[in-house]
This record gives C-alpha cells, sequence and structure tokens, in this order.
C-alpha cells in the first residue's frame, strides 16, 4: 500500500530553525519523499472536486462547492463575487479568488468520509508534521493545523493582507506547495512579503514538494496569475494553530 505522507529523513532542521529565527519565515525544500509527495499530487489533481473562494474584504468572504459552480446559477453567483473582488482590488482594498476546496470543512460536514483528502489533513495533525514545525518555528504551543487545497489557475490572485487572526490561536501560515517543477517566474503566483512601504522584501517561487512556513501577522500576498499561465499552482495551505 502506498504511503501518502512521509517527512523527508534528511532536513537540516538546525539551518532552517535558524533562517526561521532571522526573518520569521522559511521554505523548506523536498519536505516529503519524493514517492509521497508524488502521490499528494495525485490525490490533489485526479480526486479534488474543486470550488471556488472569493472575496472582497475580511466580511465577505465566500466559497463556492464545485456542484454550486457547475449550475447555471452558481456560475452567475461565482462571477459577481469575483468582480466584486476585482472592484475591491481596483480601489487598493483586499480581494482575491483562487479555486479551493475546503478540507477542514468537508471534513467536519462530512462531505466524504473517510477521503485521501481527510487522510492528508490527519497527517498535518500527527505528531511527525506538527513536531517538525514545532522544532523549526521554536513555538512549542502549536497543537493543531487547519487546511485547504488550493489551485491559482490563470486570473486568480490573493490581495495584500497579514493574517491577522491572533485571538483565533493562529502562530504560523504554513503553504505546501506541489506547482510543476518547471513554473516559470512569468506564470505568477508567488509568494510575496511585504515591507510597510509596500516594497517586496522576499518572492518565494512555487516548487514541487516544498514548504513555506511565515509567522503571522505579516503582510504578505499571491501574485496574480496571467492569462498564459499553465494550470497547475496546486498547494494545500492553512494555519498551524495554539488553539
Amino acid at each position: 500500500m502506498k504511503k501518502l505522507f512521509e517527512l523527508n529523513p534528511t532536513l537540516d532542521r538546525a539551518a532552517l530553525a535558524q533562517r526561521f529565527a532571522e526573518t520569521g519565515r522559511v521554505q523548506i525544500r523536498n519536505v516529503l519523499t519524493d514517492e509521497t509527495a508524488r502521490e499528494v499530487l495525485h490525490v490533489l489533481t485526479k480526486g479534488t472536486p474543486w470550488g471556488m473562494a472569493t472575496g472582497a474584504g475580511d466580511e465577505t468572504r465566500q466559497s463556492f462547492r464545485m456542484e454550486e459552480a457547475r449550475t447555471p446559477e452558481g456560475q452567475q453567483k461565482i462571477n459577481a463575487a469575483a468582480m466584486q473582488a476585482q472592484e475591491n482590488s481596483a480601489r487598493g482594498e483586499y480581494g482575491f479568488r483562487f479555486a479551493h476546496y475546503p478540507i477542514l470543512t468537508a471534513l467536519q460536514e462530512g462531505w466524504d468520509p473517510g477521503s485521501p483528502h481527510e487522510v492528508l489533513l490527519g497527517h498535518l495533525n500527527a505528531p511527525e508534521f506538527l513536531g517538525l514545525a514545532r522544532e523549526i518555528t521554536g513555538i512549542a504551543d502549536l497543537v493543531k493545523a487547519d487546511g485547504q487545497a488550493t489551485l491559482y489557475a490563470p486570473n486568480h490572485y490573493l490581495g495584500r493582507h497579514i493574517d491577522s487572526h491572533v485571538a483565533e490561536g493562529w502562530e504560523v501560515a504554513y503553504v505546501l506547495n506541489f506547482a510543476p517543477e518547471d513554473w516559470h517566474p512569468d506564470w505568477g503566483g508567488y509568494l510575496m512579503f511585504l515591507d510597510d512601504e509596500g516594497d517586496v522584501i522576499e518572492g518565494v517561487r512555487p516548487r514541487f514538494n516544498a514548504l513555506n512556513l511565515f509567522k503571522v501577522p505579516q503582510s504578505h500576498l499571491v501574485s496574480y496569475v496571467p492569462p498564459f499561465a499553465p494550470v497547475g499552482r496546486i498547494a494545500v495551505t492553512g494555519w498551524l494553530r495554539s488553539q
């Protein structure tokens, strides 16, 4: 039986922890064994019922399931929500649009009991993964991970924000990337960190089998994916939490 998730045993955890301590963020390349990274990619590409996430400010987040997105009425709602997000972004306010499958919500609401996505979320909450996160971040009270599968296709983006939900136990954001190994800079989808003046102080290419960890709150965005980019900027994202 194939394993779905296994950490790379050769990671230099001390060096990664030092990098995180210096900047509050780190990219861990080849975080999983190659075999299990490709198994996760297979699950995400072949078995994910992608819906859509949109937002025009924190108060107007919307999530559409695949079943709704495939109906004419659902498409109208998504187009209206995406336009609202675009208008927000045009004013320099927070907006986003990307395909997603909310794994934690699906688990809580029983969408697909026993699915590989649920198994994957279980691995993200297992002692091995949480132990790695605690060791690298130095935050001993990380107790659980939420998660969603995300797909940034052409015209998708995540506007600048800081993830300020510290009162809800958000400590560290994570992005577990499974983008194509030849992802080109012109295709966008970069995780970018900004200073107080809006200058980019670090930009991270979406790499296959790479885990980004960063302390929140911290100003960041996912850059716009242009119309000519291929479909494939896939990841599992969420927050590592203290409650």
